[in-house]
């Protein structure tokens, strides 16, 4: 399964750049009523929020709203909203999303602490369309920043999500908005570990990002190969490069392509 490739953070407190965020070009928009609005302009935030994704949003643009895993009141707003993900943080165990995947949205999990990386399986089992890794608030409650722990957590997150039949996560947002060149590694590495995408703070990211994740000419190229090779029914065929390709081969093909013809 796939899922978007770049995904936009708005603070759901600056309605002022809520029309820009989703003319932005990302493929998904994230309005953030947790950590990005203080605590006495959350109410305020969620009308703010509510009244614009009630009016006309583009079909082409994918839309979730970031709540607060300790207001259900808010779930509810959100979940009444037609089209709409909730992004659910601080996901801990299957028992904790019971509340908001009985509301009926789509449901992404943000695992952001030891307990919820403890449970990542029965988490991705649960119900939820997707999960995301918040790793500032899980270098904080593990205490480091270490790249070897951070690895290690992506790839339990993305082995779950595989397991349980979810698209590829989307890493989480690279919070040094002008080392372009930094975003750039990571996304790489994150590609490398079998990341879809990556979410954003600020549109000056998203082109690093598109670029990354989406499949270059030669990976098409290659795919539309292995599809017309076994074409057919044929099991097991050599492409002309010598390469032997099989099932395990086209279904590669077939993310890369997406819906794409040969």
């Amino acid at each position: 399964m796939t899922g978007p490739v770049s995904a936009l953070y708005v603070p759901g407190d600056r309605p002022d750049r809520f029309a820009k965020a989703v003319a932005s070009g990302a493929d998904l928009v994230i309005f953030d009523l947790e950590d990005a609005v203080a605590p006495e302009a959350k109410d305020r935030a969620l009308e703010d929020v509510t009244a614009f994704l009630e009016s006309s949003i583009p079909a082409t643009v994918q839309v979730q709203v970031r709540v607060n895993s300790e207001r259900p009141a808010e779930w509810e707003r959100v979940a009444a909203l037609t089209g709409v993900g909730i992004r659910m943080p601080k996901a801990e165990s299957a028992a904790s999303l019971a509340g908001v995947l009985a509301l009926g949205s789509p449901v992404t999990a943000l695992v952001e602490n030891a307990c919820g990386l403890e449970a990542v399986g029965e988490i991705a089992a649960s119900g939820v369309a997707g999960l995301a890794l918040g790793e500032a608030d899980l270098v904080a409650s593990l205490g480091t920043a270490d790249a070897a722990v951070i690895e290690w957590a992506r790839i339990r997150l993305v082995v779950a999500a595989a397991a349980a039949g979810l698209p590829a996560p989307m890493m989480g947002a690279f919070a040094a908005i002008r080392d372009l060149d930094g975003l750039e590694r990571d996304c790489v590495r994150g590609a490398q570990l079998g990341f879809g995408g990556r979410s954003a703070v600020h549109p000056s990211q998203l082109p690093v990002i598109a670029r990354v994740f989406s499949p270059s000419d030669a990976d098409r190229e290659w795919a539309r190969a292995v599809r017309q090779a076994l074409a057919g029914g044929v099991g097991v065929a050599t492409l002309e490069s010598g390469e032997m390709v099989d099932a395990a081969m086209a279904a590669r093909a077939t993310r890369i392509l997406g819906d794409q013809v040969p």
